[in-house]
């Protein structure tokens, strides 16, 4: 299951307006002759000038603004920077260029958070201007348009106050360009394996540039970016030498690979809490204490039932039965589904009657469906469809006109580029199997590190239970309580809506504080 699914937006090349820098020799050559010399032959020409390889200009250098927000009554000072680091190959060339944006406050011993978004394709915006950064502005919830002002208002949600923070795009995100060829730059960007090894670099080159490789280190990662998060810890440990202290991952995309739909239970034990969780959210009775017998009719009967299929003539009924009862759904349509909501048409058929879509990654968030009589959905999500605007205005005017991080380039808030040649393995699919080892692995080798799983309820993006599955499997090692799962009301993103995100600040602050 791939975490973040787009159609193929507008195709737009990325304006870096590269000019090729060429050296200006003279033809002139200073010659002595006699006075009785005959004219040069007529056949001599000036020596050509020495052609020299076109190469990208560099990004502009740092640049940096004084901030300040106030926090619970307390005016935290911060300082915003917007710079780059290069990414180099075995004989320092430089391959790309990776654009981070850090929020710092002068105060001793304090932590440092690498922040990464997902997709593969998306930079950090969603995570920064959304989710964790002193600044936000509103995207992602119900109501909302891509025309409204892209205004950005102080964050109550920010860690801030707490850790710096440091957004870091990838290749082909944000403005982080690669300076090789197109062919090449997928052959060392796009892909699970050496994405990993040039982001935990990038990690390393930016503590040791800013002195600080002794504070405490924490990733965040939000849906790839969650499965970056175990993998960069993993790497960063064993090969570039870093401990990292704990790791958050937003909506993480850590489903165990599911199989055949129609031979493993897998695929649908992931979907149906959330979906009747959206429908619990609808009915005002979304709670742990609600949600508790769902996750353990989700584990047992649910499960067991699909496992049997025709073996039990009553297994099917009874899932029916129960899947109509848990979701609100039409008994038909339910029926005709055997139990086995699939999501896409779950979201048509949720609000066929007001010709509207729900969006996988919150389906209590909606826009007109523009082909309602389509046997298939012909459009892109809707909420993917609505927050490259926002997203991408505020982000370029605070880069620009607030920091004075001045460039002329197109920034990419979701790359359909990267996304489409992303290399996925075998079959084109995408497998959590990495990640969720290198899980294992981490907290295996640090008894100290401490991660904390965060997902939005009704999230069909990167459901919930497939974290919740992949965790049950993980051994205790040592304290139970080192890997936990948290959920909050709403979806992939659950932090645009302020209870949820506060939640998840206080739960973050606290595996801070204690490790």
């Amino acid at each position: 299951m791939h975490p973040i699914r787009f159609r193929a937006l507008p195709k737009s090349a990325l304006s870096l307006c590269l000019f090729a820098t060429l050296a200006a020799a003279s033809p002139a050559i200073a010659q002595k002759a006699a006075p009785e010399a005959k004219p040069a032959a007529t056949d001599t020409k000036p020596a050509a000038p020495e052609a020299k390889e076109k190469t990208p200009p560099s990004l502009p250098p740092e640049a940096h603004v004084a901030q300040s927000i106030v926090l619970n009554g307390k005016t935290i000072k911060y300082t915003a920077t917007v710079g780059w680091l290069p990414v180099k190959d075995a004989d320092g060339k430089t391959t790309g260029e990776v654009v981070y944006t850090a929020y710092t406050v002068d105060e001793p011993n304090r932590p440092v958070t690498f922040a990464f978004n997902g997709g593969p394709g998306a930079a950090s915006v969603y995570l920064n201007l959304g989710a964790i950064g002193p600044k936000r502005v509103n995207f992602g919830a119900e109501g909302q348009s891509p025309s409204d002002p892209a205004t950005l208002h102080d964050n109550p949600g920010t860690w801030l106050d707490f850790t710096d923070l440091v957004f870091i795009d990838p290749i082909g995100t944000g403005f982080s360009k690669s300076m090789v060829s197109p062919d090449e730059t997928k052959k060392l960007f796009y892909g699970p394996n050496q994405d990993i090894h040039y982001l935990s670099r990038i990690v390393y080159d930016w503590l040791v540039e800013n002195d600080r490789l002794l504070s405490p280190k924490y990733i965040v990662g939000e849906s790839y970016g969650g499965y970056r998060g175990p993998r960069l810890t993993q790497y960063l440990q064993s090969q570039i030498g870093v401990g990292i202290n704990g790791l958050v991952l937003i909506s993480p995309a850590l489903s165990p690979d599911a199989g055949a739909p129609d031979f493993s239970p897998i695929y649908w034990m992931t979907t149906l809490p959330s979906i009747v969780a959206a429908n619990y959210e609808r009915q005002g009775k979304l709670t742990e204490e609600n949600m508790a017998p769902v996750i353990a009719y989700d584990l047992g009967d649910y499960a067991t039932g699909l496992l049997k299929g025709n073996s039990d003539p009553t297994a099917t009924p009874d899932i029916v039965k129960k899947v109509t009862e848990l979701t609100g759904l039409d008994p038909t349509f339910v029926k005709q589904s055997g139990g086995r909501l699939e999501t896409q048409a779950f979201l048509r058929e949720e609000f066929r009657e007001t010709g509207k879509l729900g969006s996988r990654y919150d389906p209590n968030v909606t826009a007109y469906d523009p082909f309602p009589y389509s046997p298939t959905q012909e459009t892109n999500d809707p909420i993917l469809l609505s927050i490259i605007a926002p997203t991408t205005t505020a982000m370029v005017d605070w880069v620009t006109r607030t920091v004075g991080w001045k460039i002329d380039a197109r920034y990419n808030a979701l790359s359909d580029v990267v996304n489409e040649q992303w290399d996925r393995g075998r079959g084109g699919a995408f497998s959590s199997s990495a990640s969720s080892t290198d899980l294992r692995v981490a907290v295996a080798t640090d008894p100290k590190l401490h991660v904390l799983i965060a997902h939005g309820w009704s999230d069909l993006s990167c459901p919930f239970m497939g974290s919740v599955l992949t965790v049950n499997q993980i051994p205790k090692m040592g304290d139970a309580s080192r890997i936990q799962v948290h959920e909050y009301p709403g979806g992939h993103m659950f932090y645009s809506r302020t209870a949820s995100q506060l939640a998840l600040r206080q739960d973050v602050m606290k595996m801070y504080s204690e490790h």
